[in-house]
């Protein structure tokens, strides 16, 4: 483990479970008035951000600020500097967007702690069913007060996968994953927030997850969450995945090793 205390990091952890509520009310405020949204596109039709997005990023920020004014902050719509930084927020204000401004409940807060270059809290809020998934290193992953354990199948036809495609890659790996769990008999689903399918896949919702390429205030607290819940994650912060992004799968010990030679994406074994 780190230099860091664990009272240190608790802290942190208590302070992540209340910001994340806060956040998740206040879009949830911004999604039943979501008619009167200014929208704007990033790199492509299908990447969209909306005032609501900035507003609550800068909440957040603002209530990391006031309680960890050390501590550093890298975020989806406003970015950050964090190198040499012990502590760091990565925060997502809405996983979802397309969803969320489409009037879809496919969205949630998303956010993650990570120590000394590993990630030791993620926190993922979703207040239109006021379910809070939240998960410390070695202290176990919940639903609210609900202990969560992944799920235990032992093929892939016995539950389903989310699966979801980013648009900076191609979708080779995607393609092939579909094609070999079809033929297996499994089935799959996309939702539109890889955040929250991951949560539903620690919560045994799913028998797991897969995307060709996260950023990291997608993937890191379902990752945490799925360690914690018992399952198996790939090494996503290798080769700068914290600043550059990486591929996610998450299952259970039994799925993993099927899903990803089905899926064949060389990253996966860096």
């Amino acid at each position: 483990m780190s230099s860091a205390s664990q009272s240190e990091i608790d802290a942190r952890y208590r302070y992540a479970c209340d910001i994340a509520r806060a956040a998740g009310s206040r879009a949830l405020s911004w999604y039943q008035q979501r008619q009167t949204l200014v929208v704007e596109h990033k790199r492509d039709l299908q990447d969209v951000v909306s005032e609501a997005d900035r507003n609550v990023e800068a909440l957040l920020k603002t209530l990391i600020a006031e309680r960890f004014p050390d501590d550093a902050v890298y975020g989806e719509e406003s970015g950050g500097e964090f190198q040499g930084a012990p502590f760091v927020w990565v925060i997502d204000p809405i996983d979802g967007t397309a969803c969320f401004v489409n009037g879809l409940p496919n969205w949630c807060v998303s956010l993650a702690v990570v120590c000394e270059g590993e990630p030791v809290i993620g926190v993922i809020c979703d207040p239109n069913h006021q379910e809070l998934f939240h998960a410390r290193k070695n202290h176990g992953a919940w639903l609210n007060e609900s202990r969560l354990q992944v799920h235990a199948a032992e093929r892939l036809d016995e539950g389903l996968l989310g699966i979801s495609n980013s648009s900076r890659t191609g979708g080779e790996s995607v393609s092939r994953l579909i094609t070999g769990l079809i033929e297996q008999g499994g089935m799959f689903i996309r939702v539109g927030s890889g955040a929250l399918t991951s949560a539903w896949a620690a919560a045994g919702r799913l028998i797991g997850y897969y995307e060709a390429h996260m950023h990291p205030w997608d993937s890191l607290p379902g990752i945490v969450l799925m360690r914690e819940a018992g399952g198996v994650t790939n090494d996503y912060l290798r080769n700068d995945g914290l600043k550059n992004g990486n591929p996610v799968l998450l299952a259970n010990a039994a799925l993993y090793p099927q899903i990803k030679a089905l899926a064949g994406n060389p990253a996966l074994d860096e």
